[in-house]
């Protein structure tokens, strides 16, 4: 799961599965939307959204050659 952050007064931090990301859009507020029709608008930007994906992908690929288990990227 890769933590994001709702656009609200304060930020909501809500976890997501990046399995289930379809698009991420920049309109200027950024919007990601998944696979299942959900529509989230967050404060992190695209970039910042692409890396906590990759980040993810790429601890889970670790974790598996390791043979631990990994839950939560944080976005930086």
């Amino acid at each position: 799961m890769i933590e994001l952050h709702r656009l609200a007064r304060p930020p909501e931090r809500f976890l997501l599965n990046p399995d289930l990301i379809q698009v991420v859009e920049s309109t200027p507020d950024t919007h990601v939307t998944l696979t299942t029709g959900m529509r989230y608008v967050v404060t992190e930007s695209p970039a910042e959204v692409t890396a906590a994906v990759r980040e993810w992908r790429s601890g889970v690929l670790a974790d598996a050659l390791a043979g631990t288990p990994r839950l939560v990227a944080p976005v930086r």
